[in-house]
């Protein structure tokens, strides 16, 4: 069960066009410390911008931790990573091991989540790297993705949750050293929503976000609308989607249009026959690349966060989202979604999908495949979920 505490403000921010100001002037204010962990830091504008205000904070006696994925930021030049050490940030680096030569099953397990925590007072969670939002090519409006802003109860676990794997990721790089100073975390209630935080990791909390969404949408009388950028359930998922809309709830799914990945875009495909025989909606976003990784249940439950929806996510990364239980915010992320899909997403035809080419239902299948192999190779004991 999650465990919801009241009183907090919670703000939805739509793609980095709103995240990413409210992270700057959250950094510019910063008096004692700033932890941020991401999956992507990319050396482009928004990540010089971001840099730079990470850069000011330290230089005016803020202590900063950034942690970064040694896989999602292998492209960071030894000089920007200098830079921000040179200012006085400290930089761990999350797995630096990725040789494709290894064939260690835990070169796959990655830091994916995306959280912000500013002098204890003020955190972001959500799914926005630190990148440019207008970076992957022949992209014309912003990728399609959301953050939070958080200020209340929900910062003391959040606040926690940094601090704990700062200091883990330290031993386990022998440097026996964690966060230089502790200050108290400003958990005062500032708002009127109930939230719950929730992680994946390979300890205590390796089913967390997926018992969260099973619950919500064993529990669901009216509507799920999930948005997901890489969906690739395993059979509990799949099973609860279909039994909601066999009880006659309104399901909707809201994927990825745009070929991003090859292999999971295809393998995700696979399973549209059994969802649409089942009576739900599948809508494929095509006006940008959707990075999401949200959903609303009822007009009340809401999640927001870094999880994708397969193997990936729910077996392997460390992941974090927010679950909002208030109908205000759904209603805002719900209306936010019913945008996007009148002004950017085509919804898949049932009877046009069982006629597809040959050629595309070869693709389909050997990529179901492979990504099947691939789970059953990397995950331990539940591999079988996704088959």
């Amino acid at each position: 069960m999650s465990r919801f505490v009241s009183g907090n403000r919670v703000e939805l921010l739509r793609a980095g066009t709103e995240y990413f100001p409210a992270l700057e002037a959250a950094c510019d204010a910063a008096q004692h410390e700033i932890y941020l962990e991401t999956y992507i830091f990319e050396d482009d504008a928004t990540g010089q911008r971001i840099g730079a205000a990470l850069a000011r904070a330290a230089r005016r006696g803020v202590i900063v931790y950034v942690m970064i994925d040694g896989f999602g930021s292998k492209d960071l030049g030894d000089d920007f990573v200098l830079a921000l050490r040179e200012a006085g940030i400290r930089v761990l680096v999350y797995r630096p091991q990725i040789s494709p030569w290894t064939l260690r099953r835990e070169r796959l397990r990655r830091l994916h989540r995306k959280v912000v925590v500013v002098d204890a007072r003020i955190a972001f969670v959500g799914g926005i790297n630190i990148i440019d939002d207008m970076h992957t090519p022949r992209q014309v409006p912003p990728r399609f993705d959301y953050a939070v802003r958080i200020e209340g109860p929900l910062l003391a676990p959040i606040h926690a949750s940094v601090v704990n794997l700062w200091t883990l990721v330290m031993w386990t790089q022998f440097r026996r050293r964690g966060p230089l100073n502790k200050i108290p975390v400003q958990h005062a209630p500032s708002g009127s929503r109930r939230g719950a935080f929730v992680v994946r990791d390979n300890l205590r909390h390796r089913n967390d976000i997926e018992r969260a969404y099973l619950e919500a949408i064993g529990n669901a009388s009216v509507e799920v609308v999930i948005a997901n950028a890489y969906f690739f359930p395993g059979k509990s998922f799949r099973r609860a989607l279909a039994s909601a809309a066999a009880r006659g709830v309104r399901v909707v799914l809201l994927l990825q249009g745009r070929v991003e990945y090859v292999l999971l875009h295809y393998a995700s495909r696979a399973l549209y026959r059994f969802f649409l025989d089942a009576g739900v909606e599948i809508y494929e976003y095509h006006r940008s690349f959707l990075h999401a990784k949200v959903a609303v249940i009822d007009d009340r439950w809401s999640t927001v966060g870094s999880s994708n929806i397969d193997p990936m996510s729910l077996l392997l990364a460390r992941e974090a989202n927010v679950l909002i239980d208030d109908a205000a915010f759904a209603r805002e992320l719900k209306t936010s979604l019913n945008d996007a899909m009148a002004l950017g997403a085509e919804r898949v035809d049932a009877a046009t999908w069982k006629h597809q080419s040959l050629t595309a239902r070869i693709m389909t299948w050997v990529c179901y495949g492979l990504v099947r192999f691939m789970t059953g190779w990397s995950s331990y004991g539940r591999a079988r979920e996704f088959r």
